[in-house]
């Protein structure tokens, strides 16, 4: 596996939240953002991202803000964020735990899991909608109505990929995956579509 240095890039940006942290409920999480050393002092400092609430509505997130902003919290006249600290000390906690064979063990795991995910949807009609590589994370397009898909899922129990569209599908899968959960999800999918 090649570092994104070694791919060409010169900055490379990435979520934190598989880095031992639990999902709970969409966040806190924490990502993190790295760059060659002559492009260090030219990152922002603040980064705000555009989205949707529940809805629907047009909403602003600080996806970005410099730990400067928090050093005399104490002063603050208000808290208005959450403990992205924490959430790096217990990213590096689990980058310490794993060592750098695990996080490759895992990094595999994702990898491969998400090959094998990814060839039996196709076995069953979905198909892979970029030809791009992949990490873990993939589209599919597929005959088949994404709502009516993550219905059947959830009716067994499972949590279907993200329905982008009517047609088109975001999958993932991690090294907590296992070939026989990927499967079964399969073998319903195909029964009942």
């Amino acid at each position: 596996m090649k570092t994104p240095f070694e791919l060409g890039c010169d900055i490379a940006v990435g979520e934190g939240q598989p880095l031992g942290l639990p999902l709970s409920f969409g966040g806190p999480y924490l990502g993190f953002m790295a760059t060659k050393k002559d492009m260090m002092r030219k990152l922002p400092g603040r980064i705000v991202g555009e989205t949707l609430d529940d809805k629907g509505n047009r909403a602003f997130v600080l996806t970005l803000q410099a730990r400067e902003q928090h050093i005399r919290r104490e002063k603050a006249s208000s808290n208005i964020c959450s403990n992205e600290a924490l959430c790096a000390l217990r990213a590096s906690v689990y980058m310490a735990a794993m060592g750098k064979q695990g996080l490759m063990e895992v990094a595999k795991q994702c990898a491969a899991k998400a090959r094998y995910l990814q060839a039996s949807l196709a076995s069953i009609g979905f198909q892979l909608s970029y030809q791009q590589p992949y990490f873990h994370e993939f589209v599919t397009e597929s005959q088949y109505p994404a709502e009516k898909v993550e219905s059947i899922l959830d009716q067994h129990g499972i949590l279907s990929g993200l329905p982008l569209d009517e047609k088109h599908i975001l999958w993932c899968a991690t090294e907590m995956n296992t070939k026989e959960e990927i499967d079964a999800m399969v073998a319903i999918l195909k029964e009942e579509l």
